[in-house]
């Protein structure tokens, strides 16, 4: 060993640890020779714990303060080892910093859906997410059963262990609770809490505790949520017959409408059609020559269909003809209101100019009546 090594082993007398990172749990103070001078001075700030280890033995546990490494308050090294007051003290130690603070924003999650029995929809399978914080509260434990000699010890290298320990309570959980699937989103905070009671006692073995544990969501499949949209559509819509005529009704006037453009459109190009051919014949005849033949006429106009309303009901679409029928069956009066596609709003149907006549005509009294 050189002087230099030598002697900055032995007048470096401040132990401390400044952290600047946001997930190192153990941090080991490293000393030239794991050599620790008599009365050096021992920092621990807030949020920290210092734990001596003495040739592999765990000796004291310093609490946040300013300690002064001597006999008189060190009881236990003191039954370990006599400390020598010479220049080269015979005391080698190893000094782990743990970090005791709150690390929030872990995250854990079902990596498999997790099956139950719900009361509504069955066997259901499951996923959940959510966060968590971790604190070390036994600093001693925690070391012996987790850190061992690692120099530098993170919350990634334990993250994993503590997922595992809550997936494995929330599957427990979950199948035991009996809230049905649509319910769970209401009691996330309750089974939070039930989830982090679950755990305490496995992760206080670690010397760990869970300051905080949130059930972000919990859901099903993309099939189940599928179809659950769609029976919420159902529930929406209500009457479903009534939803289907009216879905049928728009659908007729829409093809009624598009065949009326086509019709005109076709009327259009025909009348211009015969205007050229007249032209370009009494260009040919002169003005003397013979007349030509007329164009021929348009084609019928597209019959309208008819919705009745009654009692707070629709029925339809009818044609005007089973109207007609309807009128001499009793099921069509001058009072009954009606509704076609481009009409404003429904109108009884003696308003109507087009149902009018209907009721003008009456049929002869039937053979055989007095």
């Amino acid at each position: 060993m050189g002087i230099l090594d030598f002697l900055s082993g032995q007048f470096i007398d401040v132990i401390h640890w400044v952290d600047d990172s946001r997930d190192t749990m153990v941090w080991r103070f490293e000393r030239y020779g794991h050599e620790i001078k008599y009365g050096a001075k021992l920092t621990v700030r807030e949020g920290q714990a210092a734990v001596f280890v003495h040739e592999g033995q765990l000796a004291d546990v310093f609490t946040p303060g300013l300690y002064m490494l001597e006999t008189n308050n060190m009881p236990v090294m003191t039954s370990l080892q006599h400390w020598d007051h010479g220049f080269r003290s015979p005391f080698k130690s190893e000094v782990y910093f743990v970090n005791t603070t709150r690390m929030p924003g872990l995250k854990w999650g079902t990596k498999n859906p997790i099956m139950c029995r719900d009361p509504e929809f069955g066997p259901v399978r499951l996923r959940a997410f959510g966060t968590y914080s971790v604190r070390v509260a036994d600093p001693a434990r925690f070391l012996s059963e987790i850190v061992g000699t690692d120099g530098e010890f993170t919350s990634d290298e334990i993250s994993f262990q503590i997922r595992n320990i809550i997936v494995q309570e929330f599957s427990r959980l979950i199948a035991g609770s009996g809230i049905p699937v649509l319910d769970m989103a209401a009691n996330t905070q309750d089974l939070g809490k039930m989830l982090a009671t679950g755990i305490s006692s496995t992760i206080a073995e670690y010397g760990l505790e869970l300051p905080e544990l949130y059930i972000e969501n919990i859901s099903l499949p993309d099939a189940v949520e599928k179809a659950m949209d769609r029976r919420t559509s159902m529930g929406v819509i209500g009457n479903l017959d009534a939803y289907t005529k009216f879905q049928a009704a728009e659908a007729l006037g829409q093809v009624g409408s598009a065949a009326g453009n086509a019709m005109g459109t076709g009327l259009g190009a025909g009348l211009g059609m015969a205007m050229g051919a007249q032209m370009t014949g009494q260009a040919q005849a002169g003005p003397w020559g013979a007349r030509p033949s007329p164009p021929p006429p348009p084609p019928p106009p597209v019959e309208h269909v008819w919705h009745l309303a009654a009692n707070g009901q629709t029925t339809g679409p009818f044609s005007k003809a089973r109207l007609g029928r309807m009128v001499s069956e009793g099921g069509l009066s001058r009072d009954t209101f009606v509704w076609t596609q481009g009409q404003d709003g429904w109108k009884r149907a003696e308003d109507v100019a087009e149902l009018a006549q209907l009721f003008t005509v009456m049929p002869p009294p039937p053979p055989g009546a007095p």
